[in-house]
């Protein structure tokens, strides 16, 4: 604590200057209007007045002061007279039902909310000026107006690879939060490890779960033998959706199909083209075995898992996969190959992309089809990867990963569209270009101001087209981050370069200046122990070459 101090207490010897007390936080709000007068005076007298509706978000608020200053405030439902608020409210003037406006005089502070949501997001920003743990805190007067660019500002976990507690899920999504980012996409079920409770096919739990070693290296040729695994059930799942929810955070789960099934295949033999046998994948990469697109028991299959997932997650949005799905073994099976021939091609949309697979076969076609129109039946709505454009109905949506062409294309045909390409939006990939002393074994290189340089929707789209991207995300594929700590590290500060991209306009963005607040949010980093990459900080680093 003494450290955190100390590192506090350096920052603060600029904030005499100015930096904390401009409001300017990541990301970057839309407008900052400084007002004069006197400054509002944060201390123990001051209350956080919250009308109905708004109790959570005044806990919120109330644990953040707490957490940074040791300040308690206490809430309050009713106005008293000579009482100094931080006043909370839902306002019909604020018409984006995510945005709010900020006002501070030295008479109070005032959040107003297009919504609930607003609300919190006008709590995230006051609570990034709340760095320094000082006995009160100094606001000049101001008000800030503010709404999000895009209504998708996601983040993704891949607990297939490598499984994490859920604890760290939900400290995960608190990072979600500070970032103002509101869809968590779960990546569940892969090769490598099918990782939710189906109570109806309960084997993917006492099988697909467990893998019986892991390759070490990069692919290399040795296995550590060492049985790995691990599970969420379906209350603790329906725990963490309710954690999200309180941060409006939707949960987004991923049941990959009909590639990337290697663990329900291990499970049920049966559900594959050749009957197996089958193990829990132990290197990393694209397997050929897949669901038997033929067999109508894997149907039944997909509709039990997607029954049982709906009802864990009340997302609209349900994400089918679709990616890397090898056709080998349909081309091999007589069942396959006699279905193909009844089926019309698809038709062609996203044209040929690296790596690894390009037009969509008509077998996956017709299986994603049969998905997509089973969650339309049950209210939902089918998310895929964007080998799953080809034939895909135009209401299906589409996550753009082998860089951004395929999703302008998908786009501009009237798909909506949630950008996250490789080229950068892949944290698995290494920040720095001398990976000797980075954690993971991962390649690709996007740093962090690569991250920053992205627009989701240019102005060399339609606009038609760019009211179709719904906004972007990054992805974290955790093949080589064995444990909480490298998850953190290739997040972070990465995830907080697209988070104004997600939110800020682009005219309000500028990298320099981004790293100045940046440098001020690490102080929070530093507060809730976060792990993260300080190659844009030399001085805090551990020494690269330990001198004995």
């Amino acid at each position: 604590m003494a450290i955190l101090f100390t590192f506090h207490l350096s920052l603060f010897t600029s904030v005499q200057a100015g930096d904390l007390t401009n409001y300017q936080v990541v990301p970057m709000p839309q407008s900052i209007q400084m007002q004069k007068g006197e400054p509002f005076v944060l201390n123990s007298q001051v209350q956080i007045l919250a009308t109905e509706g708004l109790q959570r978000e005044a806990q919120f608020l109330q644990q953040y002061i707490k957490e940074v200053s040791d300040i308690d405030l206490t809430i309050a439902d009713k106005r008293q007279k000579k009482a100094i608020y931080i006043a909370l409210s839902v306002s019909p003037k604020v018409t984006n039902p995510e945005g709010y406006v900020l006002t501070v005089s030295a008479k109070g502070i005032t959040i107003e909310g297009g919504s609930s949501a607003g609300v919190f997001y006008g709590i995230q920003t006051l609570r990034k000026n709340l760095l320094f743990p000082l006995s009160s805190f100094l606001f000049p007067p101001t008000i800030i107006t503010d709404a999000p660019r895009f209504t998708w500002r996601g983040m993704h976990l891949d607990c297939s690879r490598h499984f994490f507690s859920t604890d760290f899920v939900k400290k995960f999504i608190d990072l979600l939060a500070l970032h103002n980012m509101n869809r968590f996409h779960w990546h569940l079920t892969d090769d490598q490890g099918w990782r939710i409770e189906i109570k109806k096919w309960p084997k993917l739990i006492s099988v697909g779960s467990q893998r019986s070693g892991t390759i070490i290296g990069t692919n290399s040729d040795i296995d550590d033998g060492i049985p790995y695994g691990g599970y969420y059930t379906q209350d603790e799942a329906r725990e963490i959706v309710a954690y999200a929810a309180e941060r409006h955070i939707t949960v987004i789960p991923e049941i990959d199909m009909p590639g990337h099934m290697l663990a329900a295949l291990a499970s049920y033999p049966e559900l594959g083209c050749t009957g197996g046998p089958y193990q829990v994948g132990h290197y990393w990469g694209v397997y050929k075995d897949v669901l038997c697109g033929s067999n109508e028991r894997v149907y039944q299959f997909v509709e039990d898992v997607l029954t049982e997932i709906m009802d864990i997650f009340p997302s609209e949005v349900i994400h089918i996969g679709g990616d890397e799905t090898p056709t080998d073994k349909w081309l091999q099976c007589p069942r396959c190959q006699a279905l193909q021939k009844q089926l019309p091609a698809p038709q062609q949309t996203a044209g040929d992309f690296e790596p690894l697979t390009s037009k969509l076969s008509p077998l996956q076609a017709h299986f994603t089809k049969r998905v997509f129109d089973f969650l339309t039946s049950k209210g939902r709505r089918a998310l895929g990867w964007d080998e799953i454009l080809d034939g895909s109905p135009q209401s299906a949506m589409i996550m753009s990963w082998r860089g951004t062409e395929p999703g302008a294309k998908a786009a501009e045909t009237g798909h909506d569209v949630v950008m996250t390409p490789t080229t950068y939006c892949y944290f698995d990939y290494q920040q720095v270009e001398d990976t000797q002393f980075e954690p993971s074994r991962c390649g690709g290189f996007i740093p962090i101001e690569k991250v920053y340089s992205l627009d989701p929707a240019p102005d060399s789209l339609s606009t038609a087209a760019r009211e179709h991207i719904l906004g972007a995300q990054a992805n974290l594929w955790t093949e080589y981050m064995t444990n909480e700590a490298m998850v953190e590290y290739q997040a972070l500060p990465r995830m907080s370069a697209l988070s104004e991209v997600q939110w800020t306009q682009p005219e309000r963005k500028n990298y320099e200046a981004f790293k100045e607040r940046l440098t001020r949010l690490t102080a929070l980093f530093e507060l809730y122990h976060y792990q993260y990459a300080k190659h844009l900080w030399p001085d805090r680093q551990i020494p690269s070459r330990w001198q004995f």
